[in-house]
């Protein structure tokens, strides 16, 4: 639990986010400048696994899988020497009160960026240029800690404590399902899913959703009730709205919907951790709280990108585009074809149902509230260079579940999905926060 005096001040936070794109350098300037090497490795592990070299593995839902790795063993490795919270997979031995919760940090950070950062997410000729670019992190950050007073054998403590959780996380995720076999099933019948033109089906991540989870026993506990049947009248409803209003060229979609559906079109995971930063600085949060609050965001959502892509493969649902342009032939003599229709937005390779983007910001907004005790925070974020578009498109909002609502419309904007497949995506990722709060994160 936070402080009462920090939690009266989260109700008026604002956060203000930039858009100014930096690729990772040193690290040094990263590691020196932030207040705690929680935020320096999560700096980092933005740097690295969004904006860095692992294409084509920078996708949201692989960034998700990543990230949970890394501030899980982070989370482990504060909290065995803080205290007063269950480990997520170990508390080391080793540690010790006395022991510098920042070289703790620090250390299980680099370790596990280490273990991630190889082929087949990046290639083998990157390897060289990364491991180099990461032990610049990990001194920089070392010699930050040492600047700021803290003694040799306190850091040589937590470093201690830092790789046990590191090795304790690698060794729980060697075998863990990652990128295996990359294909959906391709289906020809009606309300199946194809991809839109040829070679645009194999990389679509099916793996994931064949992982060994994160925090949940069982990934297809949290499966959905599916899409809506291609006759019915509900279908028929969420058909026309997409068509009328995702469209590139609609001319029912008012201009603040089409900035809606553009804003949310960034890296989903990339824009939620720059508002995961600044709640946090807003709000004065300390490692130890750093430590604990980016553990349970990043595994939540691990495990609902997970469960979501178990779903999409389970029901193999078509995208509007596929079903606008092939209505003539769906028996539902209510839908009628436009053999030309284009959405708003560029059509991900992979099943419509449930939706990725609302499976993963859910639960994320539900970690939110739970965290901060409060739905109640005001923060403004930008739009990024990372998605092709107009100029960076800012966007304000009181609660969490203001931009939850938000991202459950935008996607019908932007002509990437039914609204079946929001609502659903939407239950799907609260559910998995649900079972997180019950089960983890939970008061020693």
């Amino acid at each position: 639990m936070l402080r009462k005096r920090r939690r009266a001040a989260m109700a008026v936070a604002i956060v203000v986010l930039t858009t100014v794109p930096v690729l990772p350098t040193s690290g040094s300037v990263a590691a020196q400048n932030v207040p705690d090497q929680v935020l320096a490795w999560n700096q980092h592990a933005y740097d690295e696994l969004i904006l860095g070299p692992a294409a084509p593995w920078k996708s949201p839902v692989v960034s998700a899988l990543h990230l949970a790795m890394v501030h899980g063993a982070i989370y482990d490795g504060v909290n065995a020497i803080t205290g007063g919270y269950e480990p997520y997979l170990v508390a080391p031995a080793v540690a010790d009160a006395t022991d510098s919760e920042d070289a703790a940090a620090a250390a299980a950070g680099y370790q596990v960026l280490l273990d991630i950062l190889k082929p087949p997410l990046i290639l083998e000729a990157d390897v060289p240029t990364v491991t180099a670019r990461l032990q610049g992190y990990y001194d920089a950050s070392l010699t930050a800690i040492s600047n700021a007073g803290v003694s040799q054998s306190s850091i040589d403590g937590g470093v201690a404590v830092g790789n046990a959780a590191a090795q304790a996380m690698i060794a729980e995720r060697t075998g863990d399902g990652r990128y295996g076999d990359p294909s959906f099933d391709v289906g020809f019948d009606v309300g199946e899913w194809r991809p839109l033109a040829e070679g645009l089906a194999g990389n679509n991540f099916y793996w994931v959703g064949q992982m060994v989870p994160f925090l949940v026993p069982d990934a297809a506990m949290f499966g959905t009730r599916g899409p809506n049947a291609v006759t019915s009248a509900k279908y028929t409803r969420e058909f026309k709205r997409v068509k009328s209003l995702g469209a590139i060229d609609s001319t029912t979609r008012r201009a603040d919907q089409t900035a809606m559906a553009l804003f949310w079109a960034d890296h989903a995971i990339g824009m939620w951790t720059r508002i995961f930063r600044q709640l946090s600085a807003a709000n004065e949060l300390s490692t130890a709280e750093n430590a604990r609050y980016f553990g349970m965001l990043y595994l939540t959502v691990g495990d609902a990108v997970i469960a979501c892509n178990l779903d999409k493969a389970k029901w193999g649902f078509w995208r509007p585009t596929t079903a606008i342009r092939e209505a003539a032939t769906d028996g539902n003599p209510l839908t009628e074809a436009d053999e030309t229709w284009e959405s708003l937005n560029p059509v991900p390779p992979y099943p419509e149902h449930p939706s990725g983007h609302n499976c993963g910001s859910w639960s994320i907004v539900e970690t939110l509230k739970d965290f901060y005790g409060t739905n109640r925070m005001t923060f403004s974020a930008t739009r990024t260079f990372l998605q092709p578009g107009p100029a960076p498109i800012t966007r304000t909002f009181t609660r969490f579940s203001q931009a939850g609502r938000e991202i459950l419309r935008a996607r019908v904007f932007g002509g990437l999905h039914f609204w079946t497949a929001e609502a659903q995506g939407a239950r799907l990722g609260r559910r998995v926060a649900n079972f997180r709060q019950a089960h983890y994160f939970q008061p020693e």
